[in-house]
């Protein structure tokens, strides 16, 4: 297997070479990519060729592939697909603010993984940020303080907005643990984020504004992030677990296109 490991910047982030993820993949090869998200919780791949299915058999070598609860399925027979498309007509595009996907769930995903197809020729980045430094490089008084907390997750203020077209669309909401432990490493994080957290759980309505914008304004700290910045037929595999990140509209007009699965995760402990 000759599968070879970059590191992006020394806090997330690592670029995979020597592996064709259209597959079959081998068991080997699987568990040496597992093993490579788990240490840099993001991983990104250059020149893949995969169609919708083979796209899908990626995903499902890891978990169960998650239909989204209030986006429309764009491909038919595939609701698992979904489609990440801007152009000459967008006014915005989803996840422009720092956000952890569908942390409103109950049980929020444990990754996804998005395959562009097509890319503009500069812009349109995506930025991550490492949420096990975020929680380490708090002062101990904070960490003990957030370790006694949850936060309120709600989705209501994002999928009200019109790309979320689904007829009969679920708008979940959720209350999970500020600071939760990876079910693989075992490793602490903080799991908040400015797409779906709103309150603190248990504070006055300033406690909670207060204590909650330091931490969202921790989490964006520059020294916990990398930028991927795409080519045609990337492919990018993040850790919803543990990573942040954030989608950069910076490619008026150009077109940005390329299909999306997402991974089952579990509930935050």
């Amino acid at each position: 297997m000759s599968l070879q490991v970059r590191k992006i910047t020394p806090a997330i982030g690592a670029e995979i070479s020597g592996v064709d993820l259209a597959g079959p993949l081998s068991n080997a090869e699987a568990s040496a990519l597992h093993d490579a998200l788990m240490a840099h919780q993001v991983i990104f791949f250059r020149d893949q060729r995969m169609s919708v299915e083979q796209h899908k058999a990626l995903g499902r070598l890891f978990g169960d592939l998650l239909v989204h609860p209030a986006a429309k399925a764009e491909i038919e027979g595939h609701p698992e697909i979904r489609v990440v498309h801007a152009d000459a007509t967008s006014t915005s595009v989803t996840g422009e603010v720092w956000h952890s996907d569908l942390s409103c769930a109950s049980e929020p995903p444990m990754g996804s993984i998005l395959y562009l197809h097509e890319t503009p020729e500069v812009g349109g980045d995506t930025a991550f940020a490492n949420m096990y430094l975020a929680y380490e490089t708090l002062s101990e008084p904070i960490k003990r303080l957030c370790e006694g907390l949850s936060a309120f997750h709600t989705s209501a203020h994002v999928f009200s907005q019109g790309a979320y077209a689904r007829s009969d669309k679920i708008m979940p909401e959720a209350v999970h643990p500020i600071v939760r432990t990876h079910p693989v490493t075992g490793r602490k994080s903080l799991f908040v984020n400015r797409g779906f957290t709103t309150r603190i759980e248990g504070l006055a309505k300033h406690e909670s504004g207060a204590l909650l914008e330091m931490l969202l304004r921790h989490t964006e700290t520059p020294e916990f992030q990398c930028r991927f910045r795409w080519q045609r037929h990337s492919v990018a595999f993040w850790d919803n677990r543990c990573a942040l990140h954030r989608a950069t509209f910076d490619y008026f007009p150009n077109v940005r296109h390329g299909h999306r699965v997402t991974i089952k995760g579990d509930r935050p402990v």
